[in-house]
């Protein structure tokens, strides 16, 4: 990393701020040859966290833009080098001027993750808090964000940590009875080898259970609203959504293709598609959309049953029902304030979950947001550390396997080298799930999914 790195770290959209990044050990050489300062001051003289207000220009010395230079000195800095970031006014065609301004006085452009990546070979945080950082940058909902930030603060970390270290002690000892046998180690307790590796193969599990709930606040829940015409699937769309999504008219079959739209309810996110009215008709164009509704909602992951409040249950209201089957599915009853008609006990005996919702007025949404709670398992705890990737979810799983196997060579009564290799098969997992020991491949793999910039 002995090379200079600089790129964009604002977004490439029109902003009131620029920030061009620069890290490595010539940061402060390269910045200096940029920025000129009002009042005289040279950065490789300033201390760390400080800024100077002056100008960035070109190598002629021709006036870019107004700039403030921020110095960070290593290894107190983001990527653990020096850092200096020029602000600029964030106009994307000047950010990019100043960008060219600063390769051309020495730095490489930075890659994909480049700078998280750097803090990361420094030692700055492990592989685990590394991936939070882009988590962040793509959360979709409010679960999402707190996931990320949990898991930066090292909520997964140290929750990995902890099994870590139960396993870590019996390895260390069985290791050294196998290899020093002369040096009389007292034999490791079979009984206690035996609960150590079911209370960490019961924290495993635990840890890969809670990966469905990270990934809900990740990538959101495929969500399906359904019903029949009329009964309010698209006002109740353009109520979560927010804005008028889909056109909503007094006429039965208005819908007819799919609409989708990414929205958050109650800070969980939910990948929200509004379907065409579910009925047999003769209508060619209408049939495509009715099938296309049927086959969104035999994928969905939750589905919104949306039935008329102000009118008893119609035989396509109970052909929807019988047709849910076993779905995970909350019935929302609409139209609350109008005089009600339908019978909710039938609804409440096929479904668990039934809310009443004027969706026109946005009456019963908080009711909504608690039913979906409930349904994706109550409230959410990232502080705990959740699981947040496939290749976090890949480390975890294959360490219980390993722990597993272990268990089922002390019941087998096998040597204890069997178990040695177990416990250091678990363990490999282990420091894998967070960086101690991880190839380059899996370095870059994790990085490339980066903006550049970050």
């Amino acid at each position: 990393m002995e090379t200079t790195i600089a790129a964009i770290s604002t977004g490439q959209a029109p902003g009131g701020l620029g920030v061009v990044r620069i890290s490595g050990p010539e940061a402060f050489l390269v910045a200096q040859r940029v920025f000129r300062s009002l009042h005289g001051k040279r950065l490789d003289d300033m201390v760390g966290y400080s800024a100077a207000l002056g100008e960035a220009v070109t190598a002629g010395g021709e006036k870019l833009d107004d700039c403030v230079a921020l110095v960070f000195r290593s290894p107190k800095s983001y990527t653990g080098e020096d850092v200096v970031e020029l602000s600029c006014h964030g106009g994307l065609i000047i950010t990019r001027m100043i960008l060219e301004a600063v390769l051309a006085a020495g730095a490489q452009p930075a890659g994909r993750g480049e700078f998280t990546k750097r803090a990361f070979l420094n030692g700055k945080l492990d592989l685990a808090q590394a991936e939070s950082v882009m988590e962040l940058i793509s959360a979709h909902g409010a679960e999402g964000v707190r996931l990320a930030s949990a898991a930066g603060q090292g909520a997964l970390s140290r929750r990995v940590a902890a099994i870590r270290a139960n396993l870590e002690e019996f390895a260390v000892h069985l290791a050294a009875w196998a290899d020093f046998p002369e040096e009389g180690l007292e034999e490791v307790d079979a009984a206690a080898l035996e609960k150590n590796l079911r209370n960490s193969g019961d924290e495993l599990s635990k840890l890969l259970d809670g990966f469905w709930r990270g990934e809900i606040a990740r990538e959101g829940l495929r969500t399906v609203i359904v019903g029949r015409p009329n009964v309010g699937k698209s006002t109740l769309m353009n109520l979560l959504a927010g804005r008028r999504r889909s056109i909503v008219t007094p006429y039965a079959g208005t819908t007819r293709d799919v609409v989708e739209e990414l929205v958050s309810l109650g800070g969980v996110p939910l990948l929200l598609a509004d379907t065409a009215g579910l009925r047999t008709t003769e209508d060619p164009v209408e049939k495509i959309g009715v099938a296309a509704a049927q086959e969104r909602m035999r994928a969905a992951q939750l589905i919104l049953a949306v039935f008329d409040g102000s009118q008893e249950l119609s035989q396509e209201d109970v052909q929807l029902v019988e047709n849910l089957g076993e779905l995970p599915v909350i019935a929302v009853v609409n139209k609350a304030d109008l005089p009600r008609r339908l019978n909710l006990e039938i609804l409440r005996e096929r479904f668990e979950q039934v809310v009443e919702i004027a969706a026109a007025s946005g009456q019963g949404v908080k009711d909504l947001e608690h039913a979906l709670i409930q349904m994706v398992g109550g409230d959410f705890h990232p502080e705990d550390g959740q699981l947040f990737t496939q290749r976090q979810r890949a480390a975890a799983r294959s360490a219980k396997k390993s722990v597993d196997q272990a268990l089922e060579a002390l019941a087998a009564g096998m040597t204890l080298d069997a178990l040695t290799v177990c416990l250091e098969g678990a363990l490999s997992s282990l420091y894998q799930l967070t960086g101690q020991q991880v190839s380059d491949q899996i370095i870059d793999q994790v990085f490339e999914k980066f903006c550049v910039g970050k």
